[in-house]
């Protein structure tokens, strides 16, 4: 990888680890859904012009509008709100390691639902057994009163951060990511505006959780999308998804660092077994003979040596789309 694949890589690992962080710093202070509005508005802001000038914005929304309307639902309108609303009472660090368990979900829902039946070999399903043993490791302790609720929202954020990717890979894969991601963050923007309105505090909240909304709509929305979109171009789709496996890491180190959350043995051992069934899951190698499928259902290309010996790939180049 080169240098700047590397730098790219390091800064994706940070900007989508860091906001369960920022999340749990400002819900305390704002409702779920004045961070999500506030998180939209502002990464549609410095995303939107760009998608305009790239030309063609109107005509890509009247050929895609229903997958794009889907992805905007199911990847940013609805796991955004309901992951804000579980961090009231999860710690930053359990939402972000229960997110980690995506592409567990990411790999089951491509076998049933990606179109193309992904093969299941031995490696995988264990790594799908030790990530879900490595789930209930550390939901079992909050299984009781407000917490069983938090944990079925951050099981619906994780349902609709893996199937999401499936609408992009399969409806969504013409259309430029810029041109993607501006609109849905447009519209959810404008659905949680009344909400947002309604729940405005009475008073200025404190000057962190105004920062950690700047930073939200800034860094982990539009800097993050424009940045994969580099990182893709850099190293390739396939390989840039193992920043899945660093997120988490950056996750629980920002809460034991800035917010004090403890890491026990227990979220030691789930951390483990989670981000060890994800790798198993996702990265086994496709049996002898059958083309490796794309992780958590995401477009992905033939290798270099691959094209040199059997020529160029004659279907055009799928954008990445599906972030956080």
């Amino acid at each position: 990888m080169t240098a700047r694949g590397w730098l790219l890589f390091s800064l994706m690992g940070v900007v989508w680890g860091i906001p369960y962080l920022m999340i749990k710093v400002a819900v305390d202070e704002v409702s779920p859904s004045m961070v999500v509005f506030a998180r939209c508005a502002v990464g549609a802001l410095l995303l939107l012009p760009l998608a305009i000038r790239q030309g063609g914005l109107l005509d890509t929304l009247r050929a895609h509008w229903r997958p794009m309307l889907a992805f905007a639902c199911i990847e940013i309108m609805g796991p955004w709100f309901t992951l804000t609303d579980a961090e009231r009472h999860l710690s930053s660090s359990t939402a972000g390691l229960l997110i980690a368990g995506v592409p567990i979900v990411g790999v089951v829902a491509a076998r049933y639902f990606g179109g193309e039946r992904e093969h299941l070999g031995a490696r995988r399903i264990v790594g799908l057994l030790i990530g879900l043993a490595g789930v209930g490791v550390l939901t079992v302790p909050h299984l009781t009163g407000g917490d069983a609720r938090s944990l079925g929202e951050v099981l619906l954020t994780v349902i609709g951060y893996a199937t999401a990717p499936l609408i992009a890979a399969r409806r969504l894969k013409d259309v430029p990511t810029l041109q993607l991601i501006a609109p849905c963050l447009t519209l959810t923007a404008l659905v949680y505006a009344p909400a947002a309105a309604v729940t405005w505090p009475s008073t200025l909240p404190s000057t962190n959780a105004l920062l950690s909304l700047l930073a939200l709509g800034v860094l982990c929305t539009a800097v993050a999308f424009v940045a994969f979109l580099e990182l893709i171009k850099e190293i390739g789709p396939t390989r840039s998804t193992v920043i899945t496996y660093v997120n988490p890491a950056v996750a629980v180190a920002a809460g034991a660092l800035f917010l004090g959350e403890s890491f026990t043995p227990t979220i030691a051992a789930s951390f483990a077994l989670i981000l060890t069934g994800s790798v198993l899951a996702t990265m086994a190698a496709a049996p002898k003979g059958a083309a490796q499928a794309p992780v958590l259902g995401r477009s992905g290309g033939r290798s270099t040596r691959q094209r040199l010996r059997r020529g160029p790939d004659p279907r055009p180049e799928r954008d990445e789309a599906g972030a956080r």
